[in-house]
């Protein structure tokens, strides 16, 4: 529920700032005066209009909104904030909101019925609005729902992956052979992980070999002068244990580095070179060769699964069929229910339709190929023809029928309704039975309507005056006198008698029971 707007340099207003209770609320005033402004304010703070004010605020009470999970803090009330200066920026207490998160946040809880706005009447929300009749005239039905729902998805994964098979089947031989023919591709190489860097190790000490061996030759004269240095460390009386340690030592270096020398002899070079390249070639395709073995083993589990393809297509096959069988039964019994639910709103519509002097209207019902929503479609018809080619005033009238049928099955309160001029056109009847309908509506909706006729204005929880003077806009709520005056005035226009104010002070009194 909205409790205030507030806005500052809004074309023609300079500033409101107004409280509203629950309820029917209804702004009069002369053509021109900015009524459509104000509503259109309230339409933009929720993003189904371009703002114009500078600065715009409304302060709503709604504990049934999950504000959490859009990532904003749970607070008693919700301010929604706009401000204007090259572009338009919006806010929700304090933290800011995207115009297209702000309309998804309240989109359930918003309804802006503009003069001809087609979209409840199309057959996936006919289909809601008989749901939601069915959940509130059968216990069952909303667990019927949610088990056809759950089957349906679990249909729908597996009908894809049967797609997906049939899909591969039509080129599985070619998959096949090249899934064969990586495999035999990696296993002519026959990769090792560390392979590559031992290898590597070789080419080194092959290409140092024969600087080694010279190398050895020069360091072995050393031992021609080792009894010289014995006999020098004895002249000096100084211990040689340290000399036979090093000689010792060089000694077991030498021996090693020949014996790595006569592995190498039997080492042929080429092949060193050839399968380093190999590798190499592998490494720069894949990365390294412990990816090649892992594509390896990916291709060997792609092989096995086209090689089982077959098997699992029968398998799924079956599955499908069991499911789709299924659902065809919950399907057939939420049929049940939803055509006895139609028939049961079409009747509560035409009640209302009745008074608006319009002629019965059909809920007609054609089965359809199943999907998500099941194998129902439901179309309406007022006097055989279809809502596209009624006038615009029985148009609203429809839609009007339509929501206060409906609003007598649905749990939620505090909707919010804003209505372009719902009684623009009509007689005198038509207006009594239109401000009737919208009263009765106001116990589930909080309602916003402009209007220039004294029915509904005089059943209003709450009626503002819009006026212009100046050049200026101004809003004002109406009690008592003043409230009398506004009606008589819609009622005999400028020249207010007698006989007018007394007309409406009775209509005051009637409650729209």
């Amino acid at each position: 529920m909205i409790e205030r707007l507030y806005l500052k340099n809004c074309l023609s207003f300079d500033e409101v700032d107004i409280e509203f209770k629950r309820g029917l609320i209804v702004f009069t005033g002369p053509s021109g005066a900015g009524k459509s402004i104000l509503l259109n304010s309230i339409l933009a703070l929720f993003g189904l209009k371009q703002p114009n004010a500078k600065l715009s605020e409304i302060t709503l009470v709604d504990n049934s909104l999950d504000l959490e999970s859009f990532g904003f803090e749970k607070e008693d009330f919700i301010v929604i904030k706009e401000v204007k200066k090259e572009k338009s920026r919006f806010f929700i207490n304090s933290q800011t909101v995207s115009k297209k998160v702000l309309k998804t946040i309240f989109k359930d809880k918003v309804s802006y019925l503009s003069q001809k706005d087609e979209d409840i009447f199309k057959s996936k929300n006919i289909l809601k609005i008989i749901d939601d009749v069915c959940v509130a005239k059968f216990s069952d039905f909303l667990n019927l729902k949610k088990s056809f729902l759950k089957k349906f998805q679990e249909y729908r994964e597996v009908f894809d992956k049967l797609n997906q098979i049939l899909q591969e089947e039509r080129r599985v031989n070619e998959l096949k052979e090249f899934a064969k023919f990586e495999i035999e591709k990696i296993n002519q190489i026959s990769p090792k992980i560390g392979e590559y860097e031992e290898l590597l190790e070789i080419k080194k000490d092959l290409s140092k070999r024969e600087k080694i061996l010279e190398a050895i030759k020069r360091v072995e004269n050393i031992f021609d002068f080792e009894q010289s240095v014995y006999e020098f460390l004895e002249y000096v009386n100084k211990d040689s244990s340290f000399f036979d340690e090093a000689m010792n030592e060089l000694k077991n270096i030498i021996e090693e580095e020949r014996y790595k020398l006569l592995e190498l002899e039997n080492i042929d070079i080429e092949s060193v070179l050839n399968r380093l390249e190999e590798l190499s070639n592998l490494k720069r395709k894949y990365g390294s060769i412990k990816e090649a073995l892992k594509y390896k083993e990916v291709k060997i589990k792609e092989l096995e699964h086209y090689e089982n393809l077959e098997f699992e297509k029968r398998d799924l096959e079956k599955k499908k069929d069991k499911l789709f069988s299924e659902l065809k039964e919950l399907s057939k019994k939420m049929t049940q229910y939803r055509i006895e639910a139609a028939k049961e709103l079409e009747n509560k519509i035409n009640l209302y339709l009745k008074d608006l002097k319009l002629p019965s209207l059909n809920l007609v019902y054609e089965k359809k190929e199943l999907d998500n929503l099941g194998e129902d479609r439901f179309d309406i018809r007022l006097n055989g023809a279809r809502f596209e080619d009624i006038s615009s005033g029985e148009f609203n009238r429809v839609r009007l029928s339509l929501l206060a049928a409906w609003s007598g099955y649905k749990d939620e309160k505090d909707q919010i309704l804003i209505l372009d001029e719902i009684d623009a056109n009509v007689s005198g009847e038509e207006s009594i039975a239109i401000a009737k309908i919208l009263k009765k509506l106001s116990k589930n909706y909080q309602i916003f309507a402009i209007s220039h006729q004294p029915q509904l204005s005089s059943l209003a929880n709450q009626h503002f005056l819009v006026v212009k003077e100046d050049g200026k806009s101004k809003v004002f709520e109406l009690k008592d006198k003043k409230r009398v005056d506004e009606i008589a005035r819609i009622i005999s226009g400028e020249k207010i008698t007698k006989e007018a104010k007394e007309f409406a002070k009775k209509m005051l009194e009637y409650k729209g029971e």
